[in-house]
């Protein structure tokens, strides 16, 4: 089993089930056959963007989303050719194939000024709650989309 797939895993555990330490992650993971060392778990963990918080039901792992978004932001930056507007929309040109991905990224981000987003293979169409607001989508999708994250 690859790195991907652990990552993967690891994920759905901790979204599936309060998880407490590492140790009980690990047992998780085992079960789910992947054998894995302290060592390789930790890294996994740092790269992920996972985190242990103290919740009300004590302590847990959670995924950080702002990691999480940071990750796909710079993959999806690379994906996105040109970001053009009129006083009614933005259309995104993407590379062929990628236009779901980055529209679903978008909506992941669940901007109050933006109602939707429609993709086709290498396009996406980005429509704002209102056409005032024409100007603040775009730059807030130039911002989420161009901006390379280190």
């Amino acid at each position: 089993m690859n790195k991907s797939s652990r990552h993967l895993a690891i994920k759905q555990i901790i979204a599936q089930r309060p998880i407490a330490s590492q140790e009980e992650l690990c047992d998780a993971l085992g079960k789910a056959g992947f054998e894995v060392t302290q060592a390789t778990l930790s890294r996994d963990l740092k790269e992920l963007g996972i985190a242990r918080i103290n919740a009300p039901e004590g302590p847990r792992y959670v995924l950080h989303h702002q990691s999480e978004e940071r990750r796909l932001q710079s993959v999806i930056s690379y994906e996105v050719e040109r970001i053009d507007a009129n006083e009614v929309m933005v259309i995104i040109r993407t590379l062929p194939g990628r236009a779901p991905g980055v529209a679903s990224f978008i909506d992941s981000l669940q901007h109050r000024d933006i109602l939707g987003t429609l993709a086709g293979d290498d396009t996406v169409l980005v429509t704002p709650s209102s056409t005032k607001k024409i100007r603040n989508v775009l730059q807030y999708i130039k911002d989420a989309l161009i901006a390379r994250a280190a």
